[in-house]
């Protein structure tokens, strides 16, 4: 088995000078569950479909949107026998009309979403994993041609039907949610629509995974090959409310460290303690250059969302009509994919959902002392309101450090630390005693 070990700078209190972070065994479980086979047949079955247009017929039986949100609703509702009822299964609906933009008739808008409720009834936080059901060919408004997006978006919407079967089986405190979304190319409407609700109906969202495109290995023009990154997509500026929060994001120099940063920050080393041969690439930008994605209107809303696609793009399969040109293959098609790519890939979400999950609430009313001027860094926090602990960690960064380089445990509710808070930044987690850790949490000044 494999574990990680924290080395910490030589600081003179009281602690262990090294901790070591185990892989918790359920974990581990969950994560060898995932498997090829099972992704090809979801991809196939997507992709039978012909097309998935958002404007497809809702109503064939074989082919279009419509069928294929069945039958995601369908293998959603088959792992939900299994779970005493507690994993809710629906299409969240909504007709919406032309826009003079992407949508051009009357079309019926249909998320799938299944939620796999938690075991404690008040524990009401919620964690998100996404893809989206519709796809396109080169004309956004072509809704006749087969456009079987394979990659994008059946790669995300496979890794949702594979989560389901996986964690369908969990008895987590708090609840996940899958959902497929549609609607996304033709300008986000189905992450919109939930995004508002989610928002009205005062969901307790704590973290968005979505996923889209995330099993391509090669890049088109230079043919590059890459089967050991995963790229996230993050905010580092919160684009909710930046107007209220930006004196004190300056004052700070908290321009790095938005609550979706610290989301990619959080699955690079859960998805890298739990996956081999596999590094998550922090991507500074919301989304790819001049593009955006599902997690966007919930980044909007004020919820943390990050994005996860491979490293590579291959835009001779993204978009693209079905065809051959000067013995090029054009299209989104399954001989394209990279299933053990994938299979990481998908390994990446279902650790840091469940890592997530089982984790306790983050820790309360965390301070930095401020009164006066030293070269010691004193932190304090109270316990979290969920889930039982056996301690915290005390993250650690240099200024210009993309990640979190230090992880201090200690079962106090503060700490003295000889480090210059003009050098460094620093976070506090809750820890269990199957090593799930919280969100983590930046002070406040005291």
């Amino acid at each position: 088995m494999k574990t990680l070990i924290i080395s910490l700078l030589c600081i003179p209190v009281i602690f262990h000078s090294q901790q070591i972070v185990h892989q918790d065994p359920e974990i581990v479980k969950y994560v060898s569950q995932v498997n090829t086979d099972s992704l090809k047949a979801h991809i196939n079955t997507l992709v039978n479909f012909g097309t998935r247009h958002t404007m497809s017929s809702t109503t064939d039986s074989k082919r279009g949107i419509g069928a294929a949100r069945k039958w995601v609703l369908k293998k959603f509702k088959d792992y939900a026998k299994h779970t005493g009822g507690r994993m809710e299964v629906f299409i969240q609906n909504q007709t919406i009309q032309p826009d003079g933009k992407r949508i051009d008739r009357p079309t019926d808008l249909g998320n799938v979403i299944a939620i796999i409720h938690g075991t404690d009834p008040n524990d009401k936080r919620m964690f998100m994993m996404s893809g989206h059901l519709d796809s396109r060919v080169s004309d956004v408004m072509n809704t006749k041609d087969n456009a079987p997006g394979a990659n994008d978006d059946g790669s995300g919407v496979g890794a949702l039907i594979e989560s389901a079967r996986i964690l369908s089986t969990s008895q987590f405190p708090t609840s996940i949610v899958l959902v497929a979304f549609s609607g996304e190319e033709q300008g986000l409407l189905g992450s919109k629509m939930l995004a508002e609700k989610a928002k009205s109906e005062g969901w307790q969202l704590e973290a968005l995974l979505n996923n889209d495109m995330i099993s391509n290995n090669l890049s088109s023009d230079t043919n590059l090959i890459n089967t050991y990154q995963l790229r996230v997509f993050s905010e580092g500026l919160p684009q909710y409310e930046l107007d209220k929060k930006a004196r004190e994001i300056r004052k700070f120099g908290l321009e790095n460290d938005g609550d979706s940063r610290q989301l990619a920050r959080y699955i690079k080393e859960i998805g890298e303690r739990y996956v081999d041969h596999l590094q998550i690439k922090l991507i500074y930008r919301n989304d790819r250059f001049l593009r955006g994605g599902d997690h966007t209107p919930f980044v909007e809303k004020g919820f943390s969302a990050v994005r996860l696609t491979e490293f590579n793009e291959n835009f001779n399969h993204q978009h693209q009509d079905i065809r051959k040109e000067n013995g090029v293959q054009y299209g989104d098609l399954p001989e394209f994919m990279d299933f053990e790519y994938f299979k990481k890939n998908v390994s990446v979400n279902i650790a840091v959902l469940a890592n997530l999950a089982k984790s306790p609430s983050k820790p309360e009313n965390v301070k930095i002392e401020v009164s006066k001027l030293t070269n010691f860094t004193d932190l304090s926090w109270e316990k979290p309101r969920l889930g039982e602990i056996t301690g915290y960690y005390v993250l650690m960064r240099e200024t210009d450090a993309s990640v979190w380089q230090k992880k201090i445990f200690t079962k106090e509710n503060a700490i003295k630390l000889p480090y210059s808070k003009d050098n460094y930044f620093f976070a506090i987690q809750a820890v269990n005693a199957s090593g799930n850790e919280s969100i983590i949490v930046l002070p406040k000044v005291k």
